[in-house]
């Protein structure tokens, strides 16, 4: 049985093939040896309907709503739709953001990595992100937004080999556990990683 600390990783693509799927995949391989990254697909959850919430919830939802409760941290990797995320990933977070205020997904620390060929790296799905999951109430972790450009010029067979990009991947999950496991050490990492750095990496 593993003693290592429970993460739970969503993609917001669901095409085979996906990017986003494939760096999560290297985020789980990469982080193996301080955490176990159970990765949750979002192919069976239906669109948000209010009528098939709560008691009535399908078995897809309940189970990502467990997989939320029983991990310590969320990593989110998503492409960028039209200047956004992608409408399955909102999907999801409306199913998992009910009820309203006292949800899964409240004070649930959060990471996420946006991806794309293009030189912008996904990075405009940040927004987004930041907005639904704030509104959730979920915990954003401070530390480096992590937008991969060009991704597939750094994915090989389905694994992400860009060192500079593994490497701070790395970073900012040892930054998520710490933030997650020391609540007093939460003001010192927000202030180590905010204090007049650049928090975009576009390459």
């Amino acid at each position: 049985m593993s003693n290592h600390r429970r993460l739970l990783g969503i993609s917001g693509s669901l095409r085979k093939g996906s990017y986003s799927s494939a760096v999560l995949s290297s985020v789980r391989d990469l982080i193996q040896a301080q955490a176990d990254l159970e990765i949750f697909d979002l192919a069976t959850i239906p669109l948000y309907c209010e009528d098939d919430d709560g008691d009535n919830a399908p078995t897809s939802v309940r189970n990502l709503k467990s997989g939320i409760a029983n991990c310590e941290a969320l990593v989110i990797v998503s492409p960028e739709y039209n200047y956004g995320m992608p409408g399955v990933l909102k999907n999801a977070l409306d199913w998992a953001s009910r009820p309203g205020y006292h949800s899964v997904l409240k004070d649930k620390p959060v990471m996420f990595i946006t991806c794309s060929p293009a030189a912008t790296g996904g990075v405009r799905a940040f927004p987004d992100l930041r907005k639904t999951l704030s509104a959730c109430l979920a915990e954003l972790v401070p530390g480096q937004e992590i937008v991969i450009a060009r991704v597939n010029e750094k994915l090989k067979d389905g694994i992400l080999t860009d060192e500079p990009t593994c490497k701070l991947i790395v970073e900012s999950v040892e930054n998520l556990l710490k933030w997650t496991g020391d609540p007093k050490s939460k003001l010192a990492e927000a202030v180590s990683h905010l204090g007049g750095e650049e928090l975009s990496m576009r390459r």
